[in-house]
């Protein structure tokens, strides 16, 4: 490949992108929480023709910023109202990733450590997944990272306004995606640098006020397009609210999305594999052969990948997705030790090979073992504490013993990885590439369908069967934005049925209301609702309960 030219380099990246992350967008429906709840806010723009404001319920949304709505709104626009659309977004910022990581790789190293780390990004679990996704972190990980490049750059090129201004509007646009953390993480992340480095700022002052102005400006241009559309007041309260959440998604658990303080820690090394166990390779001292540029930006990315592990460590709500900007630095640091290890000759260390084996068994157990799982299901639902997984189990998915064989292939092709890596055979990592993109790939395609039939199939197709219709349709005891997206919400109700921004549960359960009113919820929650005598049960599927108020 080092013979290509680069722009044919470049595109062979693009089309595997596109080969890897944009078949299968839509074969399955979106899952509740996160991804139904963007695709509903770029859904009610598109039926309230209102792109400044985001909504859910046809009320404001404050705890996100729209860009990533709004790419989801373009798409919409293209493929119509749809999982695809949803999911098409950060299936395109896959691609771009793939180009930047290796223009990055080249540009601090060479061309080998830009390849593995392409290899590296593809082959590991989370990273490839999350570009087949409907959530914002991709779209936000991809500006964070490209701001520290360009802050990089700034330490380490002439051009050092061009990349201050750069560096700027790709924080701005992080912040314009997810919030303030975007700000947080880089001001912690310049501060740890400049203790490593023993230094003060590692540039002159003036350029860090040329990116905190960049920066603001892409935030300020919407704020700023609010007021004049929706009036001051709209963005007093909208800022207020959004900050206050943000505040409160640091300090408590929301949503019960707890856990222990090394949650991220188990979440990277093993949703990272196979880049993680190579993190185990790393040697204090620096290699010789490295130039300053290259030694910072290594650097740079230890800092990077601590600041964001360590930080999201803290804050209360845990939820597999936050510790996502860790991919960059991970994969990078994976590529730039296979690189040692190919090209330098190195020695694998034997906790690198512990590591590789024992994580790479358990997903290849956890891929046999799913289908006798779920085969043998009458025989574990007893051993369930919890009504509502037991009913979940109740979903009629169809498993065969063969579904075990890839999992054990897997396991096989792990092992021989495993044995020749022991050997010091490093030509073996091209075989793991391969392996892992193969299991990855024909999991999603084959596992994901069958994971949503039993999670929440039956209360989507109670859903959309109501699309179209001018009825209410509330979820009980649980929060649900699929409710608004499969039904397909118009913005048409009764004056009480909003009570403070929210909906008036009371009135919808208790109230005359002016048109049919439906209810679903949990197996658990039934013998509560029996007791509503305004209520008809209409049935019961894989742990969810179905009513009409009479």
């Amino acid at each position: 490949m080092n013979t290509l030219p680069n722009s044919f380099k470049y595109a062979i990246i693009a089309l595997l992108g596109a080969a890897l992350f944009i078949p299968f967008l839509g074969g399955v429906h979106l899952f509740d929480w996160d991804e139904i709840n963007f695709a509903e806010c770029a859904r009610e723009m598109i039926v309230t023709k209102d792109y400044i404001r985001a909504k859910i319920d046809f009320m404001p949304f404050w705890e996100k910023p729209p860009i990533f709505i709004w790419m989801q709104v373009l798409a919409m626009k293209m493929f119509g109202i749809n999982e695809f659309s949803a999911r098409f977004p950060n299936a395109i910022v896959g691609i771009a990733t793939l180009i930047s990581v290796f223009y990055v790789g080249r540009k601090v190293m060479n061309g080998k450590v830009a390849f593995w780390w392409v290899a590296m990004y593809i082959a590991s679990w989370l990273p490839h997944f999350y570009f087949k996704s409907g959530i914002i972190d991709p779209t936000f990980n991809l500006f964070i990272f490209l701001a520290f490049f360009q802050v990089h750059l700034l330490h380490y090129d002439d051009k050092k306004p061009l990349h201050a201004t750069l560096a700027g509007i790709f924080l701005g646009l992080a912040v314009l995606t997810k919030g303030p953390v975007a700000i947080l993480v880089g001001l912690l992340s310049l501060g740890v640098y400049m203790v490593v480095q023993r230094r003060t700022l590692p540039f002159p002052k003036k350029y860090l006020w040329l990116t905190a102005i960049s920066a603001a400006l892409p935030f300020a241009g919407w704020l700023v397009a609010a007021i004049v559309v929706h009036g001051f007041e709209y963005a007093r309260w909208f800022m207020t609210e959004f900050l206050t959440y943000q505040v409160r998604l640091f300090r408590t658990e929301d949503a019960d999305h707890g856990g222990p303080f090394y949650y991220h820690f188990i979440i990277l090394l093993i949703g990272c594999f196979p880049a993680s166990p190579f993190l185990f390779q790393y040697f204090r001292n620096p290699h010789r052969s490295d130039s300053m540029h290259s030694k910072g930006f290594i650097k740079l990315m230890w800092v990077m990948f601590w600041v964001v592990l360590i930080l999201f460590s803290i804050v209360k709500t845990k939820i597999v997705h936050y510790s996502s900007l860790c991919y960059f630095p991970l994969t990078f640091l994976a590529a730039v030790q296979l690189y040692r290890i190919t090209e330098e000759r190195q020695i694998l260390k034997k906790s690198v090979l512990k590591t590789f084996i024992v994580v790479g068994a358990v997903f290849a157990l956890l891929i046999t073992l799913l289908p006798l799982v779920a085969m043998n299901k009458n025989a574990i639902a007893p051993l369930i504490d919890d009504p509502f997984a037991r009913g979940n189990l109740q979903a009629d998915v169809h498993w065969a013993w063969w579904e075990c064989l890839p999992g054990v292939a897997y396991l096989g092709a792990l092992v021989y990885v495993w044995a020749q890596l022991k050997k010091q055979n490093f030509k073996v990592f091209g075989t793991l590439v391969i392996v892992q993109v193969l299991a990855i790939q024909s999991s999603i395609f084959h596992f994901t369908p069958k994971i949503e039939a039993y999670s929440q199939r039956a209360a989507l197709e109670f859903y959309e069967s109501f699309k179209g219709q001018d009825v209410y349709i509330h979820s009980l005891d649980f929060k649900s934005y699929a409710v608004l997206f499969y039904a397909q919400k118009q913005p048409f109700a009764a004056k009480e049925y909003y009570d403070n921004g929210k909906v008036n549960e009371i009135w919808l359960m208790n109230g005359t209301t002016d048109k049919p009113a439906y209810f679903i919820g949990k197996i658990q929650d039934s013998a509560k609702y029996a007791a509503f005598t305004q209520f008809t049960q209409l049935g019961v599927k894989n742990g969810f309960v179905f009513y009409k108020k009479k």
